[in-house]
């Protein structure tokens, strides 16, 4: 029979070298074959005997099909439901040129700040949202979600507590506080010995033994109440207060800044960004400039370029985790930004009036329907309310009514109490919903014909709670409302941004990879993007089905028998599997077991992941050759063996490379009595040819935003799914309204059940179309680019580590230490330089001062890869004229670099080299350049003068 041949395999359009460049590339480095080329980097002691198995791989248009019949399975109700998330709408300029923008979504985070300008402006209009809606100081760029950053504010607070109240150890938490925040704040709050007290906080007695409290405003009952008597007591009594305040709220109730609060946490999902099943959604925290040396995560400042310019980058904490490391208070690599960015641009789309109106018209909706079902007799118990109300029925048999009478009208409300229900309404909300909401009330009652009364006016904020100050004032906000506006405002910032759709980016343990466009498109289809994350579990079979599916691709991927997707970000996921792996031990009656041992070469945030968890942290040596030192973790493993908890290991290494003795290493721990927790930053280099299980370890956490092919967004989306060894299984993270996890599972780590739940199918699509064998030629591909570049590049820069053979895995460090001490040129000037050529720096300084580490991934074409090559080579020849005298030491084309357009085109041009030479350093970027958009940035600068909103004029003197 004849077999039509396979003619769009979705491999050979992720995979970027052709066959023709491959045979190329190995005559290359000399090796005959890209297996030889493996075998020769991939120790064969760790090499899986087995290929992995995922059935035929499917086509981008078979996938898009399958996914469709997925998506189906889930049910998009009329969501009432409400508890922190609700029915927004997202601008359609905003779907089509941010979330589904290339230029938007495939940017790295913002270290490199003279090609990120665009993005920092919007992470700057965020901030300025977020501390106007809330009336504080200062604002971060955001954090994973609103949990998420109330068990951030609870460990400022603790970290921050005053001589008098050290031993104090009591975070107040009120009880309509949201039960998944809740829920976070257990887990976090357990490793520091915090003692959490729900409480009702209209009736407290503020003992000396409490640190800090967190309330809801409004209250998951929809209440809102009003803190200040209490707020001004605690101050007496030096106890931080924190507020989580409903975003879209606040255009209408007293800011939380203005009754006293220390700290406002929340999320931005009303601004925009879609329910998704619960994430992602960035999580916001604004506190006082007095705090501002505590604040977790990523501030972006205003700073100046080297002309005295205004310029952007991130402030204060951008390198905590490389400075602090096990000292840490926070991990800096929990981050939403593209999120952060969709709920920017929707405020600067409607500005304070468009706001305010759509805050104003959720408010008169949820009283309109309070006035007709009032009418019908029923007990509405909430009283100063913003969205929400709590309806208290007659009877169990009265509440089941209206659910069934509900959801035969496909419409979803919160069930959550006995005998009572909320109902809460979000921005999509219509008269029509209204109508068909109390038709079933009205049913219910016996009354059939009931018709809707109007609305009348009607008042139920009290006065000393309704808003006064004004919000938004920035001309940001008040100028791009219409759509031809807003779309050049977003594309003017756009271009001032390095992504994907210029060049690689070629950054080590970040693993900027192809994000597909057919892996991309579900995430905004309905049945994905308009389901709540607490429906019944038979309105989202589709998704259920998916993440089942996907946690299996996974397990089979790691080797191990349970995965949880729950963790949003790499950073959580790290601290996710060490809780894991704490509570086993503690489940084995060995409470005592606290020590982990990290290599030095380590991640930053493996250090403050251990710490967070509970961990005391020790370092293990690393040899010359970039290893672990064997002996150094042998002795210190057998020194803290009554104690040892775990080994922190990435594989392939931090340096690039496979450890010949990564078993023996597990082995050391295991003998121990500790557990092996593998980073999975570089699985990358694994897929299909060894795994975690078959190294030694018993937990890992993957970036699927890396590996498995969700994109950067600028520094979040993420998802940091974990992968367990059996024993580990029970205890996989629960979450207290959905059923997740193990029978011992430990609590949630994020806010909702399945973490960043509308971003999982992009991961699905990426191994459904890749299959078993396309993966595995995934991670060949990567270890080939990366072995092509240390072949063309080793005689010009020299590559600090590499295995026995003499090949690096999927990434390479190269070591520019010599120049600093021999010419005056830092590392720092050779990636500022490479953004004249159009390229991203390497990851700059780790985990080695004074290098670069280079990953190319597999989705980079040789004719990149030459490019890449060519530009490192330019390099060292104006290095090289620093060398022999022809170029200056201290006004040179490296140290001036990066030259923004405005510079060249200048009257004024005072450097010893032309224009020619700065800009147009190779013939190529004639035909397509990438503009920096502002000269070199002044980091102390702005730190000196930190400001971190948009102001109309800043004055610069010092």
């Amino acid at each position: 029979m004849y077999k039509i041949p396979f003619t769009d395999k979705f491999v050979d359009r992720h995979i970027g070298p052709g066959e023709k460049d491959v045979k190329v590339m190995l005559e290359d480095i000399g090796v005959n074959s890209v297996d030889e080329l493996i075998e020769k980097t991939i120790p064969a002691k760790i090499r899986l005997g087995k290929s992995l198995e995922f059935g035929e791989e499917l086509t981008e248009h078979e996938f898009l099909a399958h996914l469709k019949e997925i998506a189906s399975k889930n049910k998009v109700f009329k969501s009432f439901i409400g508890m922190g998330y609700y029915d927004t709408i997202t601008p359609s300029p905003i779907i089509r040129n941010i979330l589904e923008n290339p230029g938007w979504y495939t940017q790295y985070t913002p270290y490199q700040a003279e090609i990120s300008q665009g993005r920092l402006e919007a992470l700057l209009n965020y901030q300025t949202m977020i501390t106007d809606l809330t009336s504080m100081d200062l604002a971060n760029a955001s954090l994973l979600d609103e949990a998420t950053a109330a068990a951030e504010t609870m460990l400022m607070f603790y970290n921050m507590r005053k001589k008098a109240r050290k031993n104090s150890n009591v975070f107040l938490v009120a009880d309509n506080v949201f039960p998944q925040t809740i829920d976070v704040l257990r887990t976090r709050a357990v490793p520091f010995g915090i003692e959490l007290k729900i409480v009702n906080v209209a009736n407290i007695e503020l003992s000396d033994d409490i640190f800090g409290m967190l309330v809801q405003y409004p209250g998951k009952d929809g209440k809102i109440v009003d803190y200040k008597k209490l707020f001004e007591e605690a101050s007496d009594k030096t106890i931080y207060k924190a507020v989580a305040a409903d975003l879209m709220s606040l255009a209408l109730l007293k800011a939380p800044g203005e009754i006293g609060a220390d700290a406002v946490i929340g999320t931005n999902q009303r601004f925009g960004v879609p329910l998704g099943f619960g994430g992602p959604h960035a999580g916001y925290f604004a506190t006082r400039n007095e705090y501002k040396r505590n604040v977790p995560g990523r501030i972006i400042g205003v700073s100046v370029d080297k002309k005295g310019r205004r310029a952007l980058r991130m402030a204060l904490q951008t390198r905590e985790q490389h400075i602090k490391r096990e000292k840490a208070t926070s991990n800096i690599c929990t981050a939403q930004v593209l999120l952060a960015i969709i709920s920017s641009m929707y405020a600067v789309y409607h500005g304070p009036k468009g706001i305010k109106a759509i805050a104003t018209r959720i408010h008169t909706h949820a009283k309109w329907f309070v006035q007709n079902i009032t009418k019908l007799g029923y007990d509405v118990s909430t009283e100063n309310y913003f969205d929400t109300v709590v309806i208290k029925t007659s009877s169990e048999e009265e509440l089941d009514k209206i659910r069934a009478y509900a959801l035969s009208a496909e419409i979803n409300a919160g069930y959550f109490e006995d005998n009572q229900l909320t109902v809460s309404f979000g921005e999509t909300i219509t008269e029509y919903d209204i109508f068909n909401l109390v038709k079933i009330f009205a049913e219910v009652k016996g009354n059939k014909e009931y018709k809707l009364a109007d609305y009348k006016e009607s008042d139920v904020i009290s006065d000393q709670l309704k808003r006064v100050t004004e919000y938004l004032t920035h001309p940001v906000f008040n100028t791009y409302h219409s759509e031809t506006d807003l779309m050049r405002y977003m594309k003017s910032l756009e271009r001032k941004d390095l992504s994907l759709t210029s060049s690689m980016i070629p950054l080590g343990s970040c693993t900027m990879k192809l994000n597909a466009a057919t892996e991309m498109f579900g995430i905004t289809w309905p049945e994905f993007s308009k389901v709540h994350p607490f429906v019944p579990q038979d309105q989202a079979e589709g998704y259920h089905e998916l993440v089942t599916e996907l946690e299996k691709q996974l397990n089979a991927i790691t080797g191990f028998a349970g995965t949880s997707v729950q963790p949003n970000s790499g950073a959580q996921g790290e601290y996710a599997g060490l809780l894991v792996i704490k509570v086993w031990h503690e489940n084995n009656d060995e409470h005592n077991r606290n020590v982990v041992l990290i290599p030095s070469s380590a991640h930053g945030t493996n250090p403050a992941s251990a710490v967070m968890a509970g961990g005391k942290v020790v370092i293990v040596k690393c040899d010359d050759l970039g290893n672990i030192d064997v002996d150094d973790l042998k002795a210190k493993a057998e020194m803290h063996k009554d104690n040892l908890m775990a080994l922190m290991v990435t594989y392939p290494s931090t340096h690039g490379v496979f450890e010949e003795e990564i078993k023996e290493i597990c082995d050391i721990i295991h003998v121990n009595g500790g557990q092996v927790y593998m980073d999975g930053a570089n699985m990358n280099a694994q897929v299909g040819y060894t795994n975690p299980q078959i190294i030694g370890a018993d937990v890992c956490h993957l970036n699927l935003h890396k590996t498995f092919s969700i994109p950067h967004g600028g520094g979040g989306p993420g998802v940091g799914s974990i992968s367990v060894a059996e024993h580990l299984v029970p205890f996989l993270p629960g979450h207290v309204i959905v059923k997740t996890g193990g029978d011992k599972a430990i609590n949630a780590v994020s806010a909702a059940p399945y973490g960043s739940s509308s971003v999982l199918p992009i991961s699905y699509a990426y191994i459904k179309m890749m299959g078993g064998k396309g993966l595995t030629d995934a991670t060949a591909y990567a270890i080939l680019n990366a072995n092509y570049i240390r072949t063309k590049l080793k005689d010009t820069f020299p590559v600090l580590y590499t295995g026995k053979n003499g090949f690096v895995g999927h990434e390479l460090i190269f070591d520019f230490r010599h120049y600093k001490h021999a010419l005056g040129i830092e590392v720092e000037d050779i990636a500022k330089r490479l953004m004249d050529y159009g390229f991203h720096a390497p990851t700059v300084s780790f985990p080695v001062p004074g290098t670069l580490m280079v990953e190319p991934t597999e989705s980079e074409s040789k004719a990149e890869l030459d490019r890449f090559i060519e530009t490192m080579k330019s390099i060292r020849i104006e290095i090289a004229e620093i060398e022999n005298g022809n170029a200056d030491k201290e006004n040179n084309v490296l140290k001036n670099a990066p030259h923004p357009v405005q510079d060249l085109v200048s009257d004024k041009w005072d450097y010893p080299y032309s224009r020619e030479k700065a800009a147009y350093p190779v013939d190529w970027l004639r035909v397509n350049k990438f503009w920096p958009a502002t000269a070199r940035v002044d980091n102390a600068f702005g730190d000196r003068n930190l400001v971190c909103a948009c102001i109309p004029t800043i004055d610069y003197e010092e």
